[in-house]
């Protein structure tokens, strides 16, 4: 990451990136899944649990540590609300790993696997989810080896630093370019913290109500055309029509 993207501005960094983003849908269908695949993926069909009741599917306890631990550095919690750690952003990603796009039911997966242009996009022989692990894992080890501790229990300067590393590919992950792995768990954070509420992350709507996005209103057609009127209705999710 460039320097200023761990620096304590960087959520107004994630901001502008908001309009690709917001309120967008899964993994599934939105930018990780198109780095990762040649076919169509598939979302978590389930609705997602509270995060505080989250029952990981996919990632065990100290993955699950990891995990948040990283998110929390990518979109941290400061004077703007709550980060992608409080908003349930692991727990979005636990459930589209444990669902059919994590196991790369509609991936391409027979070989030769060879490095490809930028343009290519991901040309690896992992599915999502065995890449988040093999990521989770080589992080954590990364951390005990640079710093004597699991990533989770390092202080916030020392987890941006190895995270930068990761960025710029300078950590040794095995087969899997920590570059590749740190790209994906970037776009995965802020589908996670944008995402609508249903798939497990944006928790409380934090996400939206940062940004001011409304939501899934069946009214707001009506509102586009209404300049200069402030828009003071509490955003609302697939869940939340639902139950309307």
């Amino acid at each position: 990451m460039e320097e200023t993207s761990l620096h304590p501005s960087r959520r107004r960094i994630f901001l502008k990136q908001v309009a690709t983003v917001a309120g967008m849908v899964p993994l599934a269908g939105a930018t990780a899944a198109t780095a990762l695949a040649s076919g169509d993926a598939i979302a978590a069909e389930s609705t997602a649990p509270d995060p505080a009741e989250h029952a990981w599917r996919y990632l065990n306890g100290d993955e699950a540590l990891t995990l948040e631990a990283a998110v929390g550095r990518l979109i941290p919690a400061d004077e703007n609300g709550p980060g992608a750690k409080e908003a349930g952003v692991a727990a979005f990603i636990d459930l589209q790993l444990a669902s059919a796009w994590g196991n790369g039911d509609h991936f391409y997966s027979r070989g030769p696997f060879v490095q490809g242009t930028p343009q290519q996009g991901y040309q690896l022989a992992f599915t999502p989810a065995q890449m988040f692990r093999i990521g989770i894992a080589g992080l954590d080890q990364a951390a005990r080896q640079a710093k004597g501790a699991a990533f989770a229990d390092l202080e916030p300067e020392r987890q941006d630093a190895l995270l930068a590393d990761a960025e710029h590919g300078k950590l040794d992950f095995g087969a899997l370019p920590s570059g590749v792995f740190f790209g994906a768990l970037l776009d995965a954070t802020m589908e996670g913290f944008f995402s609508d509420p249903i798939h497990g992350g944006n928790r409380d709507k934090v996400g939206w109500k940062l940004v001011g996005f409304p939501g899934v209103h069946a009214s707001y057609a009506n509102d586009i055309e209404r300049h200069n009127v402030a828009w003071t209705r509490p955003p609302a999710s697939i869940a939340d029509a639902a139950e309307s």
